[in-house]
């Protein structure tokens, strides 16, 4: 269990998130993810960088319950600047992330994979940000880097899902397989990207990054912002007690429950 990194020998280097049971990642872990994301980056040896997860799904988000079990803010806080780190650390890293999603990629699974350079999907994955229904924001960065600007909007508001098949057809995700060939299809591209010459492959990187037309740091800090406000005002906490005691969205149905 935790976050693990191994070589191919062919410029390879692939990193495994592996948190039972949904991969739900507490704020150390993504501290950690960065960590090894950003030192494969820097090994001469690797070429590209593979990202996967082992369990039911790629990840689900940060881990509320940590954050519902701690008093104060600081593992709100920590998780808050973990997901940023993470989320930095797959673009910054200095070779090309490739992302290989199984199940589902919600919260701060959308994070990664929005700032991944290439993503493949199992046929039965789903994207999406629960944010909304958990009294938060945050990700609508990454999300628009894989659904047109209205979609990004309407999925957001209404915490709905899009399947890999949609993604697909946007052009954000590179191919979508059966779940047994999803690490086959993500060395099968990562290993196209690592036969190329590893100077050229690192200045490409950087040059993309260059001329993005998005800052994804500024973006996420901006809705991080409002996120803080919105524990202050305590809307936060009482989203995040609701699922946790429940494991559904806090309604806001009127008369709930009336007799």
């Amino acid at each position: 269990m935790g976050i693990t990194s191994t070589s191919n020998g062919s410029g390879i280097t692939t990193v495994t998130v592996d948190y039972p049971p949904v991969n739900a990642l507490p704020s150390a872990a993504w501290f950690e993810l960065a960590e090894a994301i950003l030192a494969a980056g820097r090994d001469a040896g690797t070429h590209v960088v593979i990202l996967r997860a082992e369990g039911r799904g790629f990840n689900a988000g940060v881990d509320i319950k940590e954050m519902q079990a701690t008093e104060g803010f600081d593992a709100l806080i920590g998780a808050n600047r973990g997901c940023a780190a993470a989320f930095s650390a797959v673009y910054d890293c200095e070779v090309p992330v490739v992302v290989a999603v199984n199940g589902f990629c919600v919260g701060g699974g959308v994070g990664l994979v929005g700032n991944a350079d290439v993503i493949v999907a199992t046929d039965d994955a789903v994207f999406g940000l629960p944010e909304v229904d958990r009294g938060a924001l945050g990700a609508a960065t990454h999300l628009s880097r894989l659904v047109p600007q209205h979609m990004m909007r309407t999925l957001y508001y209404t915490a709905q899902n899009v399947t890999a098949q949609q993604l697909h057809h946007f052009g954000s995700v590179y191919k979508v397989v059966p779940r047994e060939e999803l690490d086959a299809a993500a060395v099968e591209i990562a290993q196209k990207i690592a036969d190329k010459d590893p100077n050229v492959i690192r200045a490409a990187k950087a040059a993309i990054n260059g001329i993005d037309p998005m800052d994804v740091k500024g973006s996420y800090l901006l809705e991080q912002r409002y996120t803080y406000e919105l524990n202050l005002a305590g809307v936060a906490d009482e989203h995040r007690d609701a699922f946790v005691a429940t494991g559904k969205p806090k309604s806001n149905t009127p008369n709930e429950g009336a007799e």
